[in-house]
């Protein structure tokens, strides 16, 4: 158990010490603003994975314009979630297993395993992605192309200042993702008037499509990333509302503009009539958007985004893993890499396309999110010590329970998702 000591009130990004144990991490913190960008974009960059492209293409080919509603309801959503767990976490300066913890004897180190688990069985289907991604560009075998990336993943933790090499890498990969899938969206020239009317007077909804998005932007250890990069850059306290609230929001609104660039890009190119490969649904529709170059835009695309689920995976279950000893945070970045090893030897036992494991992770987010949600409102409302002394305001509590409620849904159609996995 972890002590109940309060976080400092206000504190900077000056901390080095780890905020449960007082040990010095190994992976080295990024301070002041660089700090709050690097959790915006690790937090982004998480969600953006190859499951992400596969979805957002999927839902698109499948509703055309209507989808604009779903991912318009999905964002609001993910804000009410992702500012309630960055405030939480951030004024309090612990991790959310430590919170877990003190509302719930032992609930830290259940949410820590759930967490952890699920990171690594998505962390397989990014290192797939990032094969996919490499075969793409230059023809690599699958499982050649896997090992490459992954050792690209372990350099970034290995080197002298690795915090600051990770927050650098997610953000510069992030912004290419951007710019290309921004380039092939005004290629593809899609009707986005009709899709801003959509977006609010949809011609059908899907719920399934609402519920997927969210699941895939804040479910499992995804919503924890920004937030625990804030603890481990020494952002925390009273002091840092603002700016975390101001990061939390923009966090989501970059997963967001990712999101609606790449669904006017398909949409452009499903409402020429042209046949999508469902087998490989971005790939086919980057080719017909551009053509051979389509191909090597792909590429650029699913291995940065895959890349950076692989980094924010990796990270984020660390820092979850910090709750069953302090020699992880003494070895974190060995921990980390163990953690990449681990999951590329399991991708080249399983193959490039480990199906089953990657439902049972999907199932898996929907089970997490509203235990872990659950935990932590509850600390917001009834621990006012662990807050420093924090009153927090009731209508964000109140929203924070509203997509508490909604979540409870998601984990239902999770447990669904288990039963017809393993019937």
């Amino acid at each position: 158990m972890t002590s109940g000591a309060s976080a400092p009130s206000g504190s900077s990004a000056s901390s080095s010490a780890d905020p449960q144990t007082g040990q010095e991490s190994d992976v080295l913190r990024s301070g002041g603003r660089a700090g709050f960008l690097g959790a915006m974009f690790l937090m982004a960059t998480s969600a953006i994975g190859p499951g992400f492209l596969t979805q957002t293409t999927t839902f698109t080919v499948d509703l055309k314009a209507a989808f604009a509603f779903a991912i318009l309801v999905s964002v609001l959503v993910d804000i009410a979630i992702q500012l309630n767990i960055w405030r939480i976490i951030g004024v309090s300066g612990r991790r959310a297993q430590d919170l877990a913890n003190h509302a719930l004897p032992g609930a830290g180190f259940a949410l820590a395993a759930l967490d952890v688990f699920g990171g690594l069985i998505f962390n397989i289907g990014n290192v797939a992605g990032t094969s996919l991604g490499l075969e793409a560009l230059f023809g690599l075998d699958v499982r050649i192309g896997g090992v490459i990336s992954a050792a690209f993943a372990i350099a970034v933790f290995l080197i002298r200042r690795a915090g600051v090499a990770m927050d650098r890498v997610v953000i510069v990969l992030g912004v290419v993702m951007l710019l290309v899938t921004t380039y092939v969206a005004i290629k593809t020239t899609p009707p986005a008037g009709d899709a801003l009317v959509q977006s609010v007077a949809p011609d059908h909804v899907k719920f399934l499509a609402i519920t997927t998005l969210i699941g895939g932007t804040v479910g499992g250890y995804i919503v924890y990333a920004g937030a625990h990069r804030l603890v481990d850059n020494g952002v925390r306290g009273v002091g840092q509302v603002r700016e975390i609230t101001r990061s939390s929001i923009t966090g989501v609104l970059i997963t967001a503009l990712m999101r609606i660039v790449l669904f006017l890009a398909i949409l452009g190119v499903v409402t020429t009539g042209a046949k999508i490969d469902m087998g490989n649904p971005t790939a086919s529709a980057f080719d017909h958007a551009l053509g051979d170059v389509g191909k090597i835009v792909f590429g650029v695309v699913i291995w940065s985004a895959a890349i950076t689920s692989v980094i924010g995976a990796s990270y984020t279950s660390t820092s979850f893993l910090k709750v069953f000893g302090h020699w992880v945070t003494k070895h974190e970045r060995w921990v980390v890499v163990g953690f990449i090893v681990l999951s590329t030897a399991l991708f080249l036992a399983l193959g490039s396309n480990p199906v089953k494991l990657l439902i049972l992770a999907g199932a898996f987010n929907g089970l997490i999110l509203p235990v872990g949600l659950g935990l932590l409102l509850w600390v917001a409302a009834r621990r006012r010590d662990l807050l420093d002394g924090y009153v927090y305001p009731r209508w964000l509590l109140l929203v924070g329970v509203a997509a508490w409620v909604l979540t409870i849904y998601l984990g239902w159609e999770s447990l669904t998702g288990i039963k017809d996995l393993f019937a």
